[in-house]
């Protein structure tokens, strides 16, 4: 039922398909028409049991029909269309199309029924809104008199109006085409049934109307302009069929598509999926089912399907924990990164793929454009805002404009996109998880640097990333063996691996042979689990927590170094809470705590180790340099000083202060360039640094 009492009914098409094709035909050819008439058949019926039902028997008082409000919705055509596949045919005709919505405009009031009084002699006439055109009485009906109308807001009747766009779905765009996007307009229990990032289906009636050359002129174009009256909208079902697609987030969508899905299937397909979850091992089924044609990375999988379940967002004392896993994929060409993201891409319920190259600032957050109808400055979502409550996907991340990626550290922290331009000033919501995909600069990862110089990425950005793994390109002969064959046997089935494109017949996880979760089933389980599964800390696991944080902290007591900070715990925490949501388990346990320690730890080998001491440091991803580097420049500091002072106004050249500090034996062991010019920044604004040459800043 809609806020001003109207009464939606939804009537599935196939069952009008089913039941009469010639009914169907003229719904699909004619649908203003038929709609009308089938609005007025279910009032009749409603009031026919309305009476019928009261006095036990028809004793009760006949009920108009037309007191009846209620309205039909149809749904679920047969035919569901591309937005680039709409022609002039199909105008006045009612179709279904499946997109992503990009914008939706705020509500606007627009006439149904305009109320006029006549200047002359008081009397009152009614106009009906036809096809968008109120026109104003020529002559009053009493009277006579010409053109003395004067229209009255306050006796007129409006309803809600809301003007939308949606823009073809990113995986739907033919490779090396542009998106096509179609203007939709949204009435009364339509308006605010989805939200800008929504995959949907909408049925509507296609329409053309004329363009006039100038306002003030009766004359024409020649083009039309063609919108979609919506009628229906609905969740984008896969190309299957079925109730399977994206799930919109709670609120109106949710309420939508509950209303729109049969219930029997619903309860079926949760009672289908709660039954998976019961398989004990389904943790490391679901892991082995995700990218199962990528050969091992286990940890790696493990990692991105906590991503795709996602924490518990929380709310206390005025603020909020996100929820939200961000993941790092940093490694050699090759190692199947960019695959992985084609892969979660798939299997979000919402989200975007996007590469950093080819994404501005204003693309990836929020940018202001006209709006062609009202002609006001409106705000039109970027990737990270469309993707709220999903999972945004960033290849070549590395290779991102410096504004583009100081963009990100408000959305992966604080969730939103602040925007302040053109007048309009606003915050949006951006509750989305960043799945980025970087390579090392010179596209080769070198041990002997720290991630953050590997990557050359500010340290405050990378310490946002709850997981950072290295992917990196080992030589080993049986790895490399077994590789080989694993992708032979994509191509060539009969190897005898079982294989078959995609190994669809068997998925692996550290060797051991897991019958595959269907893309299709997981893509839903991950759906189910995120809108229906909020898991709680139990006592054991909260105190495993607290446990397992001390444990990393007292790590780096010996050696005055930070290995774990507030971010690593409140990841934990995050890490627990998916993995629960895996098992659609209503309590994190012990078991769960101990896994997400894992893979922290397996992350924190990876990323956070000191190339130099092989110690856990988080200073190499908070600031980009480790204590052991620190203490080391600290060290150097007094030699390198005295060796400038004693220079002339030219300075030293860094290999001569390598010799200076290894002939002086200030650390007892031999130091190189890099070390020296770290020691050179650490003693600040005393040295000028020029080039390969430092001098004391007071020597002229």
């Amino acid at each position: 039922m809609h806020e001003d009492g109207e009464t939606v009914l939804n009537v599935d098409a196939a069952d009008v398909l089913a039941f009469d094709p010639t009914l169907y035909a003229q719904l699909v050819k004619y649908p203003s028409e038929v709609i009308t008439l089938m609005d007025e058949e279910a009032r009749t019926l409603v009031a026919e049991l309305a009476t019928g039902g009261e006095g036990g028997g028809g004793g009760g008082a006949p009920l108009d029909p037309a007191d009846v409000v209620l309205s039909t919705k149809p749904f679920n055509l047969a035919e569901v269309k591309a937005i680039r596949d709409l022609n002039p045919s199909d105008i006045n005709q009612l179709v279904s199309v499946r997109g992503m919505l990009t914008r939706c405009s705020s509500i606007i009031p627009d006439m149904r029924v305009a109320a006029f009084r006549c200047e002359v002699c008081g009397a009152e006439e009614h106009a009906f809104n036809d096809r968008g055109r109120v026109e104003e009485p020529a002559a009053c009906g009493a009277c006579g008199a010409r053109w003395a109308m004067r229209l009255l807001h306050n006796r007129s009747g409006f309803f809600d109006k809301q003007i939308v766009k949606m823009q073809e779905s990113p995986d739907a765009i033919p490779p090396g085409e542009a998106p096509h996007s179609v203007t939709m307009l949204a009435f009364d229990d339509a308006v605010d049934a989805a939200q800008p990032g929504d995959r949907v289906t909408v049925t509507g009636i296609y329409k053309a109307v004329p363009i006039r050359v100038n306002p003030r002129m009766s004359s024409l174009r020649a083009v039309y302009k063609t919108h979609l009256d919506i009628v229906h909208v609905g969740p984008d079902a896969p190309a299957g069929g079925g109730e399977g697609g994206a799930i919109p987030p709670p609120g109106a969508a949710g309420h939508a598509r509950a209303a729109d899905a049969s219930r029997e299937a619903a309860a079926a397909r949760a009672a289908e999926l709660r039954a998976l979850a019961a398989d004990p091992a389904i943790y490391d089924r679901l892991a082995a089912s995700l990218a199962p044609s990528i050969w091992q990375l286990d940890d790696v999988k493990k990692g991105v399907l906590a991503q795709l379940f996602g924490g518990v967002a929380k709310s206390y004392n005025g603020g909020r924990a996100r929820g939200e896993i961000n993941v790092m994929l940093v490694g050699d060409p090759g190692v199947s990164k960019s695959q992985i993201l084609s892969y979660v891409h798939k299997l979000a319920p919402r989200g975007l793929y996007t590469s950093g190259r080819g994404s501005s600032a204003v693309g990836l957050t929020a940018y202001v454009a006209k709006d062609p109808e009202t002609r006001e400055m409106v705000l039109e979502s970027g990737a990270l805002v469309l993707s709220d409550r999903g999972i945004c996907c960033i290849d070549e991340f590395d290779k991102m404009s410096d504004g583009a990626r100081a963009m990100l550290h408000e959305v992966m922290e604080q969730q939103t996109v602040s925007v302040a331009k053109a007048g309009i000033v606003a915050s949006l919501n951006a509750r989305t998880s960043v799945l980025a995909a970087a390579n090392p600069v010179g596209s080769r990862y070198n041990p002997r640097l720290s991630v953050v110089d590997n990557i050359g990425l500010p340290p405050s950005l990378v310490s946002r990333f709850d997981l950072i793994y290295l992917l990196l390109d080992k030589a080993d002969e049986g790895s490399d063996r077994k590789l080989a064959r694993h992708l032979i046997g994509l191509y060539h089935p009969e190897d005898g691996q079982g294989g078959g494109l995609g190994r669809a017949a068997t998925a692996f996880l550290g060797g051991v042979p897991y019958e595959p979760v269907p893309t299709r089933t997981l893509r839903d389980y991950i759906a189910f689990a995120r809108e229906h599964c909020h898991p709680a800390l139990s006592q054991a696991a909260a105190d495993d927590l607290a446990a397992a944080y001390v444990d990393m902290r007292r790590l780096g007591d010996a050696r005055s170094t930070i290995t774990a900070t507030p971010r690593q715990l409140e990841s934990l925490v995050r890490l627990s809470e998916a993995r629960a949501r895996a098992r659609l388990a209503e309590v994190v346990t012990a078991e769960d705590v101990s896994e997400a320690v894992r893979l922290m730890r397996v992350a924190l080998q990876q990323s956070a180790t000191d190339p130099v001491t092989g110690a856990i440091d988080m200073d190499l991803i908070q600031t980009g340099v480790s204590a052991a580097a620190r203490a080391l420049a600290a060290k150097l500091a007094p030699t390198l000083r005295a060796a400038l002072a004693g220079a002339g106004p030219g300075g030293l050249a860094v290999s001569d202060l390598v010799s200076s500090a290894n002939a002086a034996g200030a650390v007892g062991f031999a130091v190189g360039p890099a070390q020296v010019r770290e020691a050179l920044r650490a003693l600040g604004e005393d040295v000028v640094v020029m080039g390969d040459a430092a001098r004391l800043r007071g020597v002229e």
